[in-house]
C-alpha cells in the first residue's frame, strides 16, 4: 500500500476507534484499507489533466448546429460534509469550426466530479473548460443531483434534488437557443427504455 493509502487508512482507523465496535473482527479488520481505496478512487480527478483528456480530439467542421450529450451520470463528494452526491449532466455546445470527440465530454464531467466539489462549481467548470478548449460559439451545461447530506442528515428530505445551470456565449444571449436545449433534454425520443430514436423506427 502506498503512502497516501496508508495515511488514509490510519485516519479511518482513528475515526472508527471513536465507536464501540471491535475493529479486529473479520468484518472491520480491513475496513480502513477498503475506505482508503474508495477515497483514492473518488478523488482521482485531481490527478487528471484537461489537455491529456482532450488529447487533440478537436476535428474541423462546417456545422454550426447544437451538439448535445445528455444523461452523463456522475458521482462526487460534497466538500462540506464529505458525503456523496450523484446525478446526471447534460452538456451542449455550438461548434465554431471544430467539434470535440464524443467521449471527451463524459470524461471532462467525470474529471471534475471526482474531486471534493459543490455541484454549482462543477457545473461552471465543465462549461468553462469546453468553451475555452473547443472555442465554441456557446456552451450550455445542466446538472441535477441528489445530495446525501440532505437525504441522511439535516432536513432528511429524500425527494429534494439540486439543479444547476451554466450558459456561455450564444446560449447566454439567445433565449430561443436555451429553450431548444431544454426541449431536447426532455424530448420523448430520448426515453431511457431504448436507444435514442428507437420510437421513431417502430
Amino acid at each position: 500500500m502506498d503512502v497516501q493509502k496508508t495515511t488514509i487508512a490510519n485516519a479511518i482507523r482513528t475515526i472508527l476507534q471513536t465507536t464501540p465496535h471491535d475493529l479486529d473482527t473479520d468484518a472491520l479488520k480491513r475496513t480502513p484499507q477498503r475506505v482508503a481505496q474508495v477515497w483514492v478512487d473518488l478523488t482521482a480527478g485531481y490527478l487528471e489533466n484537461e489537455d491529456a483528456i482532450i488529447n487533440g480530439a478537436l476535428y474541423p467542421t462546417t456545422d454550426n448546429h447544437m451538439v448535445l450529450v445528455r444523461n452523463i451520470r456522475f458521482s462526487s463528494l460534497c466538500e462540506h460534509h464529505l458525503m456523496p452526491f450523484f446525478g446526471e449532466a447534460h452538456v451542449a455546445y455550438i461548434p465554431n469550426g471544430r467539434v470535440i470527440g464524443l467521449s471527451k465530454i463524459p470524461r471532462i464531467v467525470n474529471m471534475y466530479a471526482r474531486r471534493l466539489q459543490i455541484q454549482e462549481r462543477m457545473t461552471t467548470q465543465i462549461a468553462q473548460l469546453l468553451y475555452q478548449k473547443s472555442n465554441a460559439q456557446g456552451v450550455a451545461v445542466l446538472t441535477t443531483a441528489f445530495h446525501l447530506c440532505t437525504l441522511m442528515r439535516g432536513v432528511r428530505n429524500c425527494s429534494a434534488n439540486l439543479v444547476s445551470t451554466m450558459f456561455l456565449g450564444k446560449f447566454r444571449e439567445d433565449v430561443e437557443l436555451r429553450r431548444e436545449f431544454f426541449d431536447l433534454i426532455s424530448a420523448p425520443m430520448f426515453a431511457r427504455s431504448g436507444f435514442p430514436g428507437e420510437a421513431s423506427l417502430k
